[in-house]
């Protein structure tokens, strides 16, 4: 019985940006067979989403500091994004 290969780990953001600024420039440089270079894209699709869905939580988690009558901190609550 064959076995199935383990699920592929997810890179982390600052990884997974590493990697499409690689491709973004293999690309650039035109370097690449036709082939090679739509792989490249796929991978770098792939990626940039992996970074928008990291960056989507890391923006849910982001709190904004809550201030008191005299300026000082009393806590935080979550980021209102609609004051942009």
């Amino acid at each position: 019985m064959q076995e199935s290969a383990p699920p592929e780990e997810e890179p982390g953001f600052e990884v997974a940006m590493r990697r499409l600024e690689e491709i973004v420039q293999k690309l650039e440089r035109g370097e690449e067979s036709l082939e090679e270079s739509l792989a490249l894209y796929e991978e770098g699709s792939r990626l940039k989403k992996i970074c928008e869905e990291k960056l989507a939580a890391a923006r849910v988690r982001v709190e904004k500091m809550r201030l008191g009558p005299r300026g000082e901190p009393e806590g935080t609550e979550p980021l209102d994004t609609a004051d942009r």
